[in-house]
């Protein structure tokens, strides 16, 4: 599978978690990000998809850490949150 091709599946994925606030922090993020990811940043993507939708949600607002193999600067940028619309 090319790289197009698995992003545009994780996009989706990302869009479709079943609530509203994941869809616009999971799905705005890989939005925002995958663009420029590689190998390695879609892989993270990926594993992180496997996560229930509360403790993704959880990570990126900080109220939990996330496990080890989910830190770096991936997470560091999904906590910025700065890709999610506010409505005003």
């Amino acid at each position: 599978m090319t790289p197009e091709t698995r992003l545009k599946r994780l996009r989706f994925r990302a869009w479709h978690r079943g609530t509203k606030e994941a869809d616009l922090l999971i799905g705005g993020f890989a939005d925002a990000h995958a663009a420029g990811w590689g190998e390695v940043e879609i892989a993270w993507f990926e594993a992180l998809l496997e996560e229930d939708d509360v403790d993704i949600m959880a990570w990126a607002i900080g109220t939990c850490a996330p496990p080890p193999r989910f830190e770096g600067p991936l997470m560091v940028a999904m906590r910025k949150l700065d890709y999610i619309p506010v409505a005003r």
